[in-house]
């Protein structure tokens, strides 16, 4: 029994061992930050903590209780005594302060709107690590395939290399085109060694942002999410309107904004304290008293000051909510425009562009091969077919650094 459950110990630890590492996909990346994301993690507690101020700020202030030993000499004729029963006479006051009728509800309804600011910047947080995350896989994605694309252009040189040898051997071709074609490698060599340590960089970056130590393993990205169809720019600004986390704070202020002003106004009225008092002579209470109390608003200037200061805060709210309105739909439009652009420029480079780099390095080959076509021609080939595929490269991964950043002001997928 005991080498069977070892021998099942041992598989689980395996298992556990050879778990794929995240960065597949950005999907893996955006559950370990949904997990872990210090961010992330800040505006959900501070949110938490907002809302637990809600019920304290409508709550009745606490009672409380007065005692007052008279004549506790009895003129003279004993020693001073803090015992009730000895003292000339004791009063008990028994106390509750009452806010004016509405008070206590606008005090709970504004700490609730600061609640919903706390819950938007918690949701903004999120929406700000998730575009950051997608943003820095797609640079991941491109850095990727463009070492891929790079190690396999310093493949075909090297065949262009052997093919100018050849020809300089036969004295066919002068020995600069052999010198031609080491140079060009030797420049794709240096700009893979940047690329390389572009791809480290972003894997580190990766990590820090998703608080895993910044040596920690990524998996080879994949593949890209798939880009939607034409975009609806008005259904997607009333998205905005609806569901942008920074306008939500901005509503829930300006939400605040007006309970504060109607406290304003509310505090022209006055509040309360109510109690009883019994009196206790020697052993017996032989009176009661009720008493009312009342604080009386005589400076009403400050109060009207206090109501005007209230009623600009309440403009201010509502104007930054329009402006934060207007800015965030001026940047869904760019992003749309931006995203729209990066899709046509793939279709071109995909459709057009590199078939006829394609076509014009195939003919370039042939041709210098018979030499009908010089060599510098040839490597002007070759690069105009590296820069089309990289084109076509940077075209997709645009498409998802702008796909990111409308899912941002949106606050959700799309």
């Amino acid at each position: 029994m005991k080498p069977l459950i070892a021998a099942l110990l041992l598989g689980l630890a395996a298992a556990a061992h050879g778990e794929a590492p995240p960065g597949a996909s950005v999907e893996s990346l955006l559950a370990i930050a949904r997990e872990g994301s210090p961010d992330l993690r800040l505006g959900q507690l501070e949110a938490e903590a907002a809302r637990e101020r809600i019920r304290p700020a409508g709550a009745l202030p606490d009672p409380f209780l007065r005692v007052e030993l008279e004549n506790i000499t009895k003129n003279g004729a004993q020693n001073a005594t803090l015992s009730p029963s000895r003292a000339g006479d004791t009063k008990y006051l028994l106390a509750q302060p009452l806010p004016f009728w509405g008070k206590r509800d606008l005090k709970r309804e504004i700490a609730a709107a600061e609640a919903e600011q706390a819950g938007g910047r918690a949701a903004d947080a999120w929406a700000e690590v998730a575009a950051r995350i997608k943003t820095l896989y797609a640079q991941y994605w491109l850095t990727h395939r463009a070492v891929q694309l790079t190690r396999e252009n310093i493949a075909l040189g090297r065949q262009l290399e052997q093919i100018a040898q050849v020809r300089y051997a036969g004295g066919l071709a002068p020995q600069q085109d052999a010198i031609r074609a080491q140079v060009e490698r030797s420049t794709m060599d240096a700009e893979l060694v940047g690329m390389e340590a572009e791809y480290h960089h972003l894997s580190t970056f990766i990590n820090a942002t998703l608080a895993r130590r910044v040596d920690a393993p990524l998996a080879t990205p994949a593949a890209l999410r798939p880009i939607p169809p034409r975009l609806d720019h008005d259904v997607l600004n009333q998205r905005l309107l609806a569901r942008n986390p920074q306008l939500a704070v901005e509503a829930a202020r300006l939400d605040g904004a007006e309970k504060s002003r109607d406290l304003a106004y509310r505090n022209r009225f006055p509040d309360f304290i109510v109690g009883v008092q019994p009196m206790q002579v020697g052993d017996r209470v032989d009176a009661w008293t009720l008493m009312l109390e009342m604080n009386i608003p005589l400076q009403q200037g400050a109060r009207r000051s206090q109501e005007r200061e209230a009623e600009r805060l309440l403009e201010a709210a509502a104007a930054r909510k329009e402006a934060l309105g207007h800015r965030l739909g001026g940047e869904l439009s760019g992003a749309v425009a931006n995203l729209e652009a990066a899709r046509t420029t793939e279709d071109i480079t995909r459709n057009r562009l590199l078939p006829q780099a394609e076509l014009t390095f195939r003919a370039a080959l042939a041709g210098y091969e018979t030499g009908k076509v010089d060599f510098a021609t040839l490597l002007d080939a070759q690069r105009q077919i590296r820069n089309a595929r990289l084109a076509l490269l940077r075209a997709q991964a645009g498409q998802q650094q702008r796909l990111a950043d409308i899912e941002r002001l949106l606050g959700e997928d799309l």
